[in-house]
């Protein structure tokens, strides 16, 4: 079925040819089957030929060979890159520094994670007291032998006596929850499991609310949809079983639930909402009537509208973050006073977007993203004597989090050329300090961090980020364009050791700000989504020619990076403009737009994209979906699909039959290959090891078909 040996020996034959050279001869990739699979929908025949790809890779053994093929291909190509070896050095003596993650104080107890460099996942400490000795009280790193399991949540409880902490194994999205005595360090009896997409609230000491879904039936772990996820109140010492039903909606199996609990212990909080977008329901239970009246729940808002983000509560008072009559979000209080509900204001919208809210001492402490940099400001409880705190530059600050009367809080702070940092901010004195800061073994002078804007192809003004040494200032370099665009998710500054490599070896690194995304609030939300979405697509190709007719790079050496969302936008700009690029990584994408709702969480990302089965949004769909729009015989540029078998949020399939269509369709002689990491999820929880050596290649291809010279 599968012609491996002549494809690598083409690989083999063709591995040192770059984009400029001629001539090309095109791989002989692994044959792949093609079934008679043809579906009318909505009058047009739609074909599936790869739908047999979708197959778990774990259970059906004609996957597993196809992959098995596909993999030594890629690597076989992958491992002639002259420049692989260089990126995989780099990277890791880039990554290898001392890093901290943002301190949460419970009771007198602080616990905050540390990673020493190069180990795959980051240890879990704890000190009695800020100056206290650092006590390793969880090392994942024992957890698997090739570092693919990790801790992903932590919780402490109220007086940091127990810490609820959340296993990821292999980068799933299933996470199974334990317990431990912080003063001894002993791992308890309790396990949770089949939670996913769970918050961990403590009522106290005695036990916390978290969310699951029913367990799936064997062999449909990994791709069935989620459906009928509940709340849940797990006693300590008590199995699983046992477990207390707080919420549940069977009659709307569809909707997502969420549980928090505010700093004080008095309510909890319920959002309910269906799919990625910010727009919930509202409940709250009255912890202190519990025992006499059980899980009682009263609704604050109903109808599935507005974004109600829980802040805290004082007294009566509850406080949201909404973007109710405020699409760029404003802060609120509801009174709570028995037989009444009473809203008010207490922070306007602003022409920033405010993105979070905490109450720590007696202050309000608000983060805003202006052009998709962070802006936070302090105020007093009414709203009012705003101080803003001075950041250095642009960058991304993270955290502001803690309790009402707590004296203290820590943030993050991060830029392109600046790893993140932890600060220690006195709410008393407004003085801050810094808790950890990063060794680096590159100088961040070195480097240029710009902010421009350019016209789409309708006029919107769509801001970029461009970063690059600044002895390349003036000079057209391979440039890596990256970008997301959806689900109201901002793009912002922060840290990579790949992209240091990248610019370390003479290349820019750009980063778009598309519409789709929330860097402006609801309306650059809805620009960009459902029948909207193409304004995505032309945002990115504005800002690659934007790229090429500045100077910044040469018309060959423009690349595109994009992951989930982001990949999806890759698959579909190299099919609308394949003359645009020289080469493209296309990242755990959505690829199949007519079929995406059918496996695990795809279900909820009609928010966004619309529901195949609707005509309308079918032929929007229809229309840029990259599985479906593939152009045959075409100029295409380099292209590496990189994926992973337990990616059980964008299933592999999606990529796995995109790679397919695309090596079947002879879209021209550079290479189109597929990387499929085992044991790997969507992203998070990725050791060291996998994420050095996935970057390494990804560069490398990059690299060599934007004609990217290393550095002697």
């Amino acid at each position: 079925m599968f012609r491996a040996a002549s494809a690598i020996a083409a690989v083999l034959a063709v591995a040192s040819v770059s984009a400029g050279a001629e001539p090309m001869k095109p791989l002989t990739y692994p044959e792949t089957r093609k079934d008679a699979v043809v579906e009318t929908q909505f009058g047009e025949a739609i074909a599936d030929p790869y739908r047999w790809l979708e197959n778990d890779v774990r259970t059906d053994p004609a996957v597993a060979d196809w992959v098995k093929q596909q993999n030594a291909l890629t690597t076989s190509y992958l491992q002639t890159l002259p420049q692989r070896a260089w990126f995989a050095k780099r990277i890791r003596e880039l990554i290898d520094y001392e890093r901290f993650g943002l301190p949460q104080k419970a009771g007198k107890r602080y616990f905050y994670t540390r990673n020493s460099g190069l180990q795959n996942q980051s240890p879990l400490f704890v000190r009695d007291g800020l100056d206290g000795a650092p006590r390793l009280l969880i090392d994942p790193n024992s957890w698997a032998k090739d570092g693919a399991t990790a801790l992903d949540a932590w919780v402490p409880s109220d007086k940091g006596k127990f810490l609820a902490y959340s296993v990821q194994d292999g980068g799933s999205d299933w996470r199974v929850i334990r317990v431990l005595d912080v003063a001894t360090g002993k791992i308890l009896t309790d396990e949770i499991r089949w939670a996913k997409f769970t918050d961990i609230a403590w009522i106290g000491e005695e036990g916390f609310l978290y969310s699951r879904f029913p367990k799936p039936e064997e062999g449909a772990e990994f791709q069935s949809r989620n459906y009928n996820q509940a709340v849940y109140f797990h006693r300590i010492g008590t199995a699983q079983t046992s477990d207390q039903l707080v919420f549940a909606t069977p009659d709307q199996p569809e909707l997502g639930h969420s549980a928090t609990v505010v700093n004080d212990g008095r309510y909890a909080v319920i959002t309910s909402g269906k799919g990625t977008d910010a727009r919930w329901e509202v409940r709250v239970i009255d912890l202190k009537a519990r025992k006499a009246g059980g899980w009682k729940t009263r609704t604050l808002v109903s109808g599935f509208d507005n974004k109600w983000q829980p802040v805290d509560a004082i007294g009566n008072r509850l406080w949201f973050v909404t973007d109710k009559d405020a699409p760029r979000g404003k802060l609120v209080t509801v009174d709570m006073t028995p037989g009444k509900l009473t809203w008010n204001e207490v922070v306007a919208q602003r022409e920033e977007t405010l993105e979070q809210a905490s109450i720590v001492g007696n202050k309000l402490i608000m983060s805003y993203l202006k052009d998709a940099s962070t802006r936070a400001e302090v105020f007093d409880l009414s709203g009012k004597n705003a101080q803003v705190l001075t950041l250095n530059g642009i960058g991304t600050a993270s955290g502001f989090n803690g309790k009402p009367g707590d004296p203290e809080t820590f943030y993050a702070f991060t830029s392109f050329n600046q790893p993140s940092a932890v600060h220690r901010l006195d709410l008393n004195s407004g003085q801050t300090s810094i808790f950890a800061q990063p060794r680096l073994t590159f100088n961040p002078d070195d480097y240029a961090v710009e902010q421009r804007f350019f016209a789409s192809k309708d006029g919107t003004r769509v801001p970029l980020f461009l970063v690059r040494k600044k002895a390349l200032v003036g000079k057209a370099v391979p440039t890596l364009l990256y970008g997301y665009g959806g689900f109201d998710v901002s793009l912002k500054p922060g840290f990579s050791a790949p992209r240091m490599a990248w610019l370390e070896a003479g290349g820019a690194y750009a980063m778009a700000n598309l519409r789709g995304g929330g860097e402006y609030g609801k309306a650059w939300h809805d620009g960009g989504r459902l029948a909207n979405k193409q304004n995505v697509f032309d945002d990115f190709i504005s800002a690659g020619e934007y790229l090429i007719r500045e100077g910044v790079t040469p018309k060959a050496g423009l690349t595109i990076q994009g992951g989930s969302n982001g990949g999806l936008l890759v698959g579909a700009v190299v099919n609308q403009r394949p003359d645009l690029f020289a080469a493209a990584n296309a990242a755990v994408g959505v690829m199949d737009m007519l079929r995406f709702d059918r496996f695990t969480a795809g279900r909820y990302w009609t928010d966004d994209y619309g529901f195949p089965g609707k005509e309308a949004d079918f032929k929007v769909l229809r229309a840029y979906s990259p599985y479906h729009n593939i152009h045959a015989g075409a100029d295409y540029p380099a292209i590496l699909v990189t994926t992973a078998d337990t990616d059980d949020r964008v299933v592999p399939g999606h990529s796995f039959k995109y790679t397919a269509a695309l090596q079947a369709a002879q879209v021209g002689a550079r290479p189109h290959l597929i990387r499929i990491e085992s044991r790997a999820g969507h992203g998070s929880g990725k050791p060291i090891d996998k994420v050095v050596a996935e970057n390494a290649d990804v560069l490398a291809f990059l690299a060599q078909w934007s004609d990217l010279t290393l550095p002697k």
